[in-house]
């Protein structure tokens, strides 16, 4: 289907998306790294995220409920244990980046997942105060 321009820059995207719920133990996860001090504050997110390797190696040492603690969300009618289940990642699967928090509100919010976005913007918000 074909959407015009000025649709797409008014953010009306159209056609099926994925709809995400909220990993609530992701969002608790991250809280208690966040107290821990186990964050870092000023990261090029685009080049230290995980990539499918590091992904890889993580899930083959962890395991699945380890790996999904790291993703604020969880993709609706996906199977569980697949990568297909866990969205928006948090971190460097060692500590939170404060620019994929960022990431995850901009995304979230580009594309409508307010619940995500609000989980998303709450942790920042902890973060930023706990490192101030």
């Amino acid at each position: 289907m074909f959407t015009p321009l000025a649709q797409r820059q008014r953010g009306q995207h159209t056609g099926d998306m994925a709809r995400y719920a909220v990993n609530d133990e992701a969002s608790a996860y991250v809280r208690e790294l966040i107290d821990k001090r186990q964050y870092v504050l000023d990261s090029d997110w685009g080049t230290v995220q995980p990539n499918a390797e590091a992904q890889n190696a993580y899930l083959e040492r962890h395991g699945w409920e380890a790996y999904g603690r790291w993703h604020l969300g969880l993709t609706d009618g996906a199977n569980d244990e697949t990568k297909a289940r866990y969205a928006f990642v948090v971190g460097d699967f060692r500590r939170v980046h404060r620019t994929a928090l960022i990431a995850c509100v901009y995304r979230a919010s580009e594309w409508r997942h307010k619940e995500v976005e609000l989980a998303a913007h709450d942790l920042l918000q902890h973060l930023d105060a706990r490192s101030g």
